[in-house]
């Protein structure tokens, strides 16, 4: 850890003192939201400029520096417009903080998921244009790949014009460009959004991340969850119902339940296409974040994607070399509120949010 600071002492994030911050943040007194990170609080330095402070949980979990680590060397290196700016950090023994710019305008998932927020089909194009510009500038860009395994709407903040910026690094993990796959060390990702890969035995590579784009499109597309066991139409799981709509030609009733005005029937289809290339169950059937980019801004045609879900039909999950079938690969959710995910001598016990009990019971993975 010593080492890691002095290296970092030399990138550009500033190391603040635990007493900078309390003073900044008046001692802590305005928060912004909690997690299971910690708290973030409003904060302001004497050079006027508004800043988030996350403070970690002051603890010696060897989670919370690794977050604090993948954090700090992966988003305090880089710069893009379209990803969260880290200010600096703080490491003292009372004290492990991240300083953020201010996100006047907080998570998208409070404009998607809130009935008393709204933003107009326009606005969330340009949401979901620029959130593909931040991933792709990760994956493509940099010197090193970067790889954020936690793309979802409450890891997209929104500044006081409503420009998005990808943030909530703690996932993080820099590879080597000449690293075809990844060797992961726990689990990651959030269930809903987490490709398949991420709990089946199969290689990891960075189209993880354009995987959970995907969905966090098709929230975009819904202004909705995923599944929302309220409305009639989430039966099933949004994505697969989505799908049927289009390949059965019917995607005035999609416009119509989604509440979608005629005049972005168009920009609608378009990103439809794209999520739905997105989740390809294949992770080399996704497109690259650069060429999602351009689809998204109509610059390319899109071709008509393959069905991302024939294997819920077929009852098989392909992997690149390995062809398990579901006699095999066995589901259930247990009390504790997670996913068992069982093969002959392997079990993946994967935690899972309330919404996402139903969404693993509606479609039996």
């Amino acid at each position: 850890m010593d080492n890691f600071l002095s290296k970092m002492e030399r990138e550009k994030p500033i190391r603040f003192t635990a007493e900078l911050l309390r003073i900044a943040t008046d001692n802590y007194s305005t928060s912004l939201g909690s997690g299971g990170f910690g708290e973030v609080y409003e904060g302001n330095l004497r050079d006027g400029t508004t800043v988030a402070v996350k403070v970690l949980r002051a603890n010696s979990d060897k989670r919370i520096e690794e977050q604090f680590m993948a954090e700090v060397s992966t988003i305090g290196k880089i710069h893009h417009f379209n990803l969260v700016k880290l200010h600096g950090f703080c490491f003292e023994k009372g004290l492990r903080a991240l300083v953020y710019e201010y996100m006047g305008n907080g998570s998208l998932d409070k404009y998607l998921f809130n009935k008393n927020k709204n933003l107009g089909y326009e606005k969330l194009h340009e949401i979901a244009v620029g959130t593909a510009r931040g991933i792709a500038y990760l994956h493509e860009d940099c010197q090193q790949r970067i790889i954020h395994y936690d793309i979802k709407p409450g890891n997209i903040l929104l500044d006081r014009n409503f420009n998005p910026k990808v943030a909530d690094f703690g996932l993080a993990k820099l590879c080597n460009r000449d690293n075809t796959h990844i060797t992961m060390t726990g689990g990651r990702g959030t269930p809903g959004y987490a490709a398949p890969e991420l709990w089946m035995p199969f290689p990891v590579t960075h189209k993880c991340d354009v995987y959970s784009f995907g969905m966090l499109l098709f929230d975009i597309i819904g202004r909705r969850r995923n599944l929302e066991i309220n409305l009639s139409e989430s039966q099933e799981w949004f994505p697969v119902w989505a799908w049927k709509r289009f390949d059965a030609g019917e995607f005035e009733e999609l416009i119509t339940v989604c509440k979608i005005e005629e005049r972005y029937k168009k920009m609608a289809e378009r990103m439809v296409k794209v999520a739905l290339f997105c989740v390809q169950y294949r992770p080399e059937s996704r497109p690259i974040m650069s060429d999602v980019v351009k689809m998204l801004e109509g610059s390319v045609e899109i071709a008509k994607p393959l069905n991302p879900f024939q294997y819920m039909i077929d009852g098989t999950f392909p992997g690149h070399s390995v062809h398990t079938s579901m006699t095999d690969v066995n589901t259930s959710v247990n009390s504790s509120s997670s996913v068992m995910v069982t093969q002959p001598g392997i079990v993946y016990d994967i935690p899972l949010m309330r919404n996402d009990i139903e969404l693993v019971s509606s479609i039996g993975v």
